[in-house]
């Protein structure tokens, strides 16, 4: 495991998160949460004692984190490393598009009903101004008379 060597402004820069993210993307290899830790108090120059006094706060600092990723049997690696690689294949979009011509050219009359898509969700704004004709707005002054 290569050992992270940071400066005294790195040291005060970097938050635990910061420093965790270097730690496994120098090793390239997935970690357990506590050795991880070990190696951030370590590359950050901090007594041994702070790792059972700050474990907890770590764990919630990545947990939270987006650029890590926790993996099985209490793992943690970087996101990046398990990001899902997408295979566009040209065949499928040629395919799509000859579809979506097709579609196109035909004109709504010759669609039937079920291939025209209907907005049924409309909500008619009429039926708001009908609530509010019985809505008197009175000042501090006048429901004071009436109490």
């Amino acid at each position: 495991m290569k050992a992270i060597k940071l400066t005294d402004e790195q040291i005060e820069q970097y938050s635990y998160a910061d420093v965790a993210f270097l730690v496994l993307e120098t090793n390239g290899k997935k970690m357990k949460i506590q050795d991880l830790f070990k190696e951030v108090i370590k590359a950050m120059k901090l007594p041994e004692s702070y790792f059972e006094s700050k474990i907890g706060d770590f764990f919630g600092l990545i947990s939270t984190d987006k650029r890590f990723l926790m993996l099985e049997k209490g793992f943690w690696d970087l996101r990046d490393n398990h990001a899902k690689k997408i295979i566009i294949d040209d065949e499928e979009e040629e395919e799509e598009d000859l579809g979506e011509s097709l579609d196109e050219s035909l004109d709504e009359d010759e669609m039937s009903d079920e291939e025209i898509n209907y907005d049924n969700d409309q909500v008619d704004d009429d039926d708001e101004e009908d609530d509010l004709k019985d809505l008197v707005i009175m000042d501090d002054a006048e429901e004071q008379d009436m109490m």
